[in-house]
């Protein structure tokens, strides 16, 4: 439960960090492989991404839309070609300095959280 509560917390933290950026943490992570490996088909971004080619395509169309990611297929139906715009390479290292301060602050709070599950495990249940 509290690898939960943790995981609900971050994800919300991180969600907020990314929205005034035009990402979400989906988006955020495909710009991330996309930088790493510019020129990635579809095929593999899902598969690092862990989720449909379908799903990825639908992503990665937004991300086109929005001037961060350029996708050099000449041919309808050939291999992608994506690659990272310098709006997109802008919106990544902004997020990557959200996500310091991010992981700082919440760093910070860790001790304070973890007594605070710690002393949410050791309650009776029922109140017994």
């Amino acid at each position: 439960m509290a690898l939960l509560t943790v995981s609900s917390v971050w994800d919300s933290h991180l969600g907020a960090a990314l929205k005034p950026l035009g990402l979400t943490t989906r988006k955020y992570g495909l710009l991330a492989h996309i930088r790493a490996t510019p020129d990635i088909s579809f095929s593999e971004l899902a598969r690092r991404s862990q989720i449909t080619v379908q799903t990825a395509h639908t992503a990665v169309h937004a991300l086109v839309d929005d001037g961060m990611v350029a996708d050099g297929t000449a041919i309808p139906g050939a291999p992608s070609h994506l690659r990272m715009t310098d709006k997109g390479a802008k919106a990544l290292a902004d997020a990557d300095a959200r996500l310091a301060e991010l992981d700082a602050g919440l760093s910070a709070q860790a001790p304070a959280f973890a007594a605070a599950l710690k002393g949410m495990h050791e309650e009776p249940v029922g109140g017994q």
